[in-house]
């Protein structure tokens, strides 16, 4: 069976050249039923020539709930009830013991996660936020540390620079000319350009993403991905959609594993280099069909749990982390 002429034209991509938007609109919009699976086999191999192995992080919600924010998606925000735990700042020794928890797995990168809608200026609470970062690289030198706690100024920025942060996650979330409409209107797109522009000044790598099943178009879903290679980010977290109680998007329908294998295809091949990560809604979403998915060009994985939900164990991630290398 021939391969359908689109995927034909884009194994482009396996010899150094790029994907127009028009090109990925038109795989996005025309590829179905049996020509899936050759796309997720083209985004397989730009992901082993480009991108390298999968590799996995860990992450923990230092400080939950009572968000001023209204991402309509979120449990943690105020404006709606959703039942999630609400606390303040974890302690040094809290954070200390839940990093050492997934280093002692072999882990080697913690991601320390807040609530709220970030820090512009050097507050209290964000000397807090330092002083604990210079405990975990005290304690775990050679543990990269990721932090992701919302809108910063150049300030805020280069101070985490110089606290030891190695990658700094500020998701794009959807396409951005409908951040306002599918995401929140207390903030604004443009603060979160500025923050990675801020971080990329300041010598911090980004882990820049989104969400898949809000409501949102292909079209949307491509001018998402070409927003991120814009940005020239260094990871790419991908998460799906986990309906929760109480937020606007309680009742959005759970997007097929089809249709997120070919959405993970798509922003490989715009984004050949980088690392794909997927993130929640891996084993909700995708269950029986995880390998589907991180053999259509994923080369990354939260593991151990995401802020309010569950995940697998660290030590089964490990083991299919194993098994999906040698693919």
């Amino acid at each position: 069976m021939k391969l359908h002429p689109l995927i034909v034209d884009a194994y482009k991509v396996l010899a150094g050249e790029e994907m127009t938007r028009e090109e990925t609109l038109a795989l996005a919009v025309e590829i179905a039923g049996e020509d899936i699976m050759d796309l997720l086999a083209l985004a397989n191999k730009v992901r082993k020539k480009y991108a390298g192995p999968i590799e996995a992080c860990s992450i923990l919600n230092v400080k939950s709930g009572r968000c001023s924010q209204n991402c309509r998606f979120c449990a943690q925000s105020g404006h709606y009830d959703t039942g999630v735990d609400t606390y303040e700042l974890l302690s040094p020794e809290q954070v200390v013991a839940a990093a050492r928890k997934v280093y002692d797995a072999g882990i080697r990168r913690f991601g320390y996660v807040t609530s709220g809608c970030g820090y512009t200026v050097a507050d209290d609470e964000f000397r807090q936020i330092l002083a604990t970062l210079d405990r975990l690289h005290d304690e775990f030198p050679d543990m990269q540390i990721c932090v992701s706690i919302g809108i910063l100024s150049e300030e805020t920025a280069r101070l985490l620079a110089e606290h030891h942060v190695y990658r700094y996650n500020m998701n794009l979330q959807t396409s951005p000319a409908r951040y306002r409409e599918l995401i929140a209107d207390t903030h604004a797109i443009d603060d979160k350009i500025a923050t990675i522009r801020a971080l990329q000044k300041a010598g911090v790598t980004n882990c820049t993403g989104g969400i898949f099943g809000l409501g949102e178009s292909w079209a949307d879903r491509v001018d998402m991905a070409f927003a991120i290679k814009d940005l020239d980010v260094e990871g790419i977290p991908l998460n799906v959609l986990l309906p929760i109680k109480g937020t606007p998007l309680a009742d959005r329908p759970i997007l097929a594993p089809v249709e997120v294998a070919k959405a993970f295809a798509l922003f490989r091949l715009v984004n050949p280099t980088k690392t794909i990560k997927f993130a929640a809604g891996r084993e909700t979403t995708m269950k029986d069909f995880q390998g589907l998915l991180m053999l259509a060009g994923a080369n990354g994985m939260i593991t151990g749990g995401y802020l309010t939900t569950r995940g697998r164990s660290v030590d089964d991630d490990a083991a299919f982390i194993r098994h999906l290398n040698e693919f």
